[in-house]
């Protein structure tokens, strides 16, 4: 059985002091469950500002890597350290996350112990680690979204989408971001109008602006080869 891994490290952490990475903290946690009761995610967070997830539907790999990206960038986080770290904070606020979706086999997956082994978490955990920013002096990032797998066709046929979806959402808005995962996870423009006290017509302006009806072709477009 193949799984797909999604591995992440939040950009430029050092730029937010310790009580906004404990608000981030928290809020990721709390929305890491939401994935756990909706979509059977195996989630963690390790020492604050790195994520693992086990998607036992491969096919909804993206939507949720999607969607992790997404509240990332919509949370309301604006304090910096000092004056040098402005740069470092203007690359949070633009990229939020870095993710990896990696897809294989895992030769041990035990959710009660905590155990991740095997090809998928290689792949994704490997790329994630070439490519962090933690504790270099200039941060140089190239893309945040990557699709890893043994299958270069596959590897290949994704490469362009993400890229593509990766520029759309880094210059999306923190309420763009917003709007995209609540939809990302199933809500409906009334229901997320009603839970952000906004009208219905706000709501769609914000996704047409964003242009979510291409990403959600994307993730279909993903779910289907993947299922393939």
């Amino acid at each position: 059985m193949k799984y797909t891994v999604i591995s992440g490290d939040i950009i430029a952490s050092s730029s937010i002091d310790s009580k906004e990475k404990g608000i981030l903290e928290s809020q990721l946690q709390e929305f890491l469950s939401q994935l756990k009761a909706d979509y059977d995610v195996f989630s963690r967070i390790i020492k604050g500002d790195y994520v693992e997830c086990v998607v036992p539907n491969s096919g909804e790999a993206l939507k949720i890597a999607l969607a992790i990206k997404c509240f990332i960038k919509s949370l309301p986080i604006e304090k910096v350290l000092s004056e040098k770290e402005k740069n470092r904070f203007k690359a949070f606020k633009t990229y939020g996350i870095r993710l990896a979706i990696g897809y294989g086999e895992l030769s041990r997956f035990d959710a009660q112990k905590g155990i991740i082994d095997g090809e998928a978490i290689y792949l994704s955990g490997r790329w994630i680690t070439e490519n962090s920013t933690h504790s270099k002096q200039r941060i140089v990032v190239k893309n945040t979204l990557q699709f890893l797998s043994n299958d270069d066709k596959l590897n290949r046929g994704f490469e362009p989408l993400l890229m593509l979806l990766d520029l759309t959402i880094n210059k999306a808005t923190s309420r763009q971001c917003q709007i995209a995962y609540l939809k990302l996870l199933g809500k409906s423009e009334e229901q997320i109008a009603s839970d952000l006290s906004i009208s219905q017509p706000v709501v769609n302006q914000h996704s047409t602006s964003l242009g979510y009806n291409a990403i959600e072709s994307a993730v279909n477009y993903f779910q289907y080869t993947i299922t393939e």
